[in-house]
């Protein structure tokens, strides 16, 4: 699998991807909140295809604030069903992960099962606010930068900037 940015020309193929791999509720879950009116960090934007240009997988990073705070909510990330099992959203979230770190961001959040995150190194985080419904166990961040996540708490709201 190839991975590269995502284009403008990926959108209905991520989309639909997303479709399949999510409950059709998706929209409704309390991070989409924080996406509406937000275009994503197109640089984190990433796709995987194989060599016979097959999407297999695609992820998002999005803005977000916590306070006067930046940070990147990463998500949603997939695979196809028939790709499933390769290693392949792993390879996207260290891919992803690895060029926001490159790209100066100090860190990254996502609402998820810490068991599975838990190997990319990401921990529940305490003192932040997401939109509800959200359960505060799902609530996982990893610095980019030593310290990252040090003295950042309050609301996580939409980054407008």
């Amino acid at each position: 699998m190839r991975i590269s940015a995502e284009t403008p020309t990926d959108q209905w193929e991520v989309e639909n991807l997303f479709d399949l791999c999510f409950a059709p509720g998706r929209s409704a879950l309390s991070s989409y909140r924080l996406r509406d009116g937000v275009p994503p960090v197109a640089d984190l934007c990433l796709v995987a295809r194989d060599d016979g240009g097959i999407l297999g997988g695609a992820i998002r990073h999005w803005p977000v604030r916590i306070g006067r705070d930046r940070a990147l909510l990463l998500g949603p990330v997939a695979v196809h069903p028939t790709r499933q099992g390769e290693g392949l959203a792993a390879q996207l979230i260290g891919s992803s992960v690895d060029l926001g770190r490159e790209l100066g961001w100090e860190r990254v959040l996502l609402v998820g099962d810490a068991p599975y995150y838990g190997r990319f190194g990401f921990e529940r985080l305490t003192g932040l606010v997401m939109p509800p419904p959200t359960n505060p166990d799902r609530v996982l961040g990893l610095p980019l930068v030593p310290g990252g996540w040090d003295g950042v708490a309050g609301d996580v709201t939409r980054d407008m900037d």
